[in-house]
C-alpha cells in the first residue's frame, strides 16, 4: 500500500465513526421536521420547502420564508409592546408606546393582554426560527442566489425591530447613560452613570449598572457620546441612534462574511443567510442594539482584508473592534500566526504575532490619547462578571451544581462554586482556543 493509500484510509477511518452518527442525527431531525410540518397548524404556516429551481434569480425561493419572516417579527414587536410583557423595560419614558406614564396606574395582576403578549412573542419566535432553517435546507440545495437579495430580506425583517422598544435587554439604555457622561466630559470608566444624579437617562439603567463603571472600549465611547450630543440629549432618540449603530454594525457583519464565504469558494447566500438571518443576530444584536454588533463588524472585516492579503489593515481593523468590545482582539492574533503563510514552523510565527501586538497596541494607545480616556477601561474588564446569568454556560452550571448540592444537604456557597465553575470554563474556553489556532491551517481559521 501506497503513501497516499494508507492516507486515505486513515481519513475514511478517522471519519468512519464521526460521519454516520452525524448522518443519523441529522435524518432522524429531518424526519421529525417533516412530520411536524405535515401536520396542523403547522401545514398552514410552514408547508414543505420550495421545490430548488435553477432557473431565475431566486426571487422565488426566497418570497415565501421573507414574508413569513416579517409575519414572526411582527407578532414578537406586537407581543412585547403590551403593557405588561416582561420582554421589553416597562418603565414611564422607557418608549414611545406599550409603558406606563407617570400617572397611569400600575396593574399588580396579569391581564389577558399578558397572555397574548406571552403567545405572540412565543408563537412568533418558534416560526422565525422554522423559517430561518428551512431557508437554510433551501439554500444548501439552491446556490447562487445574489447577496443582495438575502440582504433584502434581512431588511424586511429588520423593519418591525425599529419601531419597537429595544428587546430582552436594558444594556442600551446604560450605552446612552454612559453617552451622556461623555458629552459632559465625565469618564465613564471612573464613574458610573448614578453620577449624573437624576437625569432621566439613569432612571432606565438596571440597578446593577447605575454605579459600575464602563467595561467598553475607548472608540465606542467616544461614538456613543457623539450619538448622545446628535441627539440634543433627548434618550430616546440616542436609543434609537444606538439601534441604527448596531444595524451599521450587522452590514459590516455582512460584507466581511460575504467576502469570506467568496475566498473560501463557499456560497455567499447561503452563510449570510446562516449568519446574519439567524434569530440572535436579528432579535439580539438589532432588536437589543448591542453593541456586540459593532464589534462583529469591525472583527469580520478585519478579518476578510487580511484574507486578501492585507494583514496590516485587518490588524488595524480587528484593533478598533477590540476598541469596541475586547474580545475581538482574538482576531488579531490569529492574522499575525497566519501572516507569513502556511506551513510555517511557531518560530517563525513569533515575529508576525508581536508585530501585530504592536500595531494593535498602536491604534488602541492612539484611541486613549485622542478620546483623552487612557487605558483605565482595562481595570473594568471584569463588571460583567457580576451578573449571576443562566445565559453564560459556566454561571449556569455554577447554579444548577449549587442547587443539586443543597438538594443533598451539602451547604456550599454559591460564589466558591461560582468561582469553580468559571475558573474551568475560562480554561477550557483557553485550551479549546490554544488548540484551535494550533489547528488552523487544518480546520480554518476564518
Amino acid at each position: 500500500m501506497g503513501v497516499e493509500e494508507r492516507e486515505v484510509a486513515r481519513g475514511r477511518g478517522a471519519g468512519s465513526h464521526r460521519g454516520p452518527v452525524l448522518t443519523r442525527a441529522f435524518d432522524r431531525l429531518s424526519a421529525w421536521d417533516e412530520a411536524v410540518r405535515s401536520r396542523w397548524p403547522f401545514s398552514s404556516l410552514v408547508a414543505a420547502d420550495v421545490s430548488p429551481d435553477t432557473s431565475g434569480d431566486g426571487s422565488h425561493v426566497l418570497m415565501r420564508p421573507a414574508i413569513l419572516g416579517f409575519i414572526a417579527i411582527c407578532a414578537i414587536t406586537a407581543g412585547v409592546a403590551q403593557p405588561q410583557s416582561p420582554f421589553t423595560l416597562k418603565q414611564p419614558g422607557a418608549w414611545f408606546f406599550g409603558v406606563p406614564s407617570s400617572s397611569t396606574p400600575v396593574h399588580k395582576y396579569p391581564t389577558p393582554w399578558l397572555f397574548f403578549g406571552l403567545v405572540a412573542v412565543y408563537g412568533g419566535l418558534v416560526l422565525l426560527m422554522r423559517v430561518w432553517y428551512g431557508l437554510i435546507r433551501t439554500l444548501a440545495q439552491r446556490p447562487g442566489i445574489p447577496v443582495r437579495k438575502i440582504m433584502a430580506v434581512l431588511a424586511l425583517w429588520i423593519l418591525p425591530l425599529l419601531i419597537v422598544a429595544p428587546l430582552f435587554s436594558r444594556d442600551v439604555y446604560s450605552y446612552a447613560a454612559q453617552g451622556e457622561m461623555m458629552s459632559h466630559h465625565i469618564s465613564p470608566y471612573h464613574y458610573g452613570p448614578g453620577v449624573l444624579g437624576a437625569a432621566p437617562s439613569v432612571n432606565l439603567v438596571d440597578p446593577l449598572w447605575v454605579n459600575t463603571p464602563a467595561p467598553y472600549g475607548p472608540l465606542f465611547m467616544q461614538i456613543d457620546g457623539t450619538l448622545t450630543s446628535a441627539s440634543l440629549h433627548h434618550e430616546l432618540v440616542d436609543v434609537i441612534l444606538l439601534r441604527l449603530l448596531a444595524i451599521g454594525g450587522v452590514a459590516l457583519m455582512a460584507l466581511g462574511i460575504s467576502s469570506l464565504a467568496r475566498s473560501h469558494r463557499r456560497d455567499p447566500a447561503y452563510v449570510l443567510t446562516l449568519a446574519i438571518l439567524n434569530p440572535v443576530t436579528v432579535l439580539h444584536l438589532v432588536g437589543g442594539a448591542h453593541n456586540d454588533a459593532l464589534m462583529l463588524g469591525l472583527l469580520v472585516c478585519g478579518l476578510a482584508v487580511a484574507r486578501r492579503g492585507r494583514p496590516v489593515a485587518g490588524i488595524v481593523l480587528c484593533a478598533l473592534a477590540a476598541a469596541v468590545k475586547v474580545p475581538a482582539a482574538i482576531g488579531i492574533l490569529y492574522i499575525g500566526w497566519e501572516w507569513m503563510g502556511a506551513g510555517i514552523p511557531l518560530r517563525a510565527r513569533i515575529r508576525p504575532l508581536l508585530t501585530a501586538g504592536l500595531i494593535s497596541a498602536g491604534v488602541m494607545g492612539a484611541l486613549s490619547l485622542v478620546t483623552g480616556l487612557g487605558w483605565t477601561w482595562v481595570l473594568n474588564l471584569g463588571a460583567p462578571g457580576t451578573v449571576r446569568s443562566w445565559v453564560a454556560p459556566a454561571t449556569g452550571a455554577g447554579i444548577v451544581l449549587t442547587d443539586a448540592a443543597h438538594l443533598v444537604g451539602i451547604g456550599v456557597p454559591l460564589h466558591t462554586m461560582l468561582t469553580v465553575t468559571r475558573t474551568i470554563g475560562l480554561f477550557g474556553a483557553l485550551g479549546a482556543g490554544l488548540w484551535l489556532l494550533w489547528r488552523s491551517e487544518r480546520v480554518g481559521s476564518l
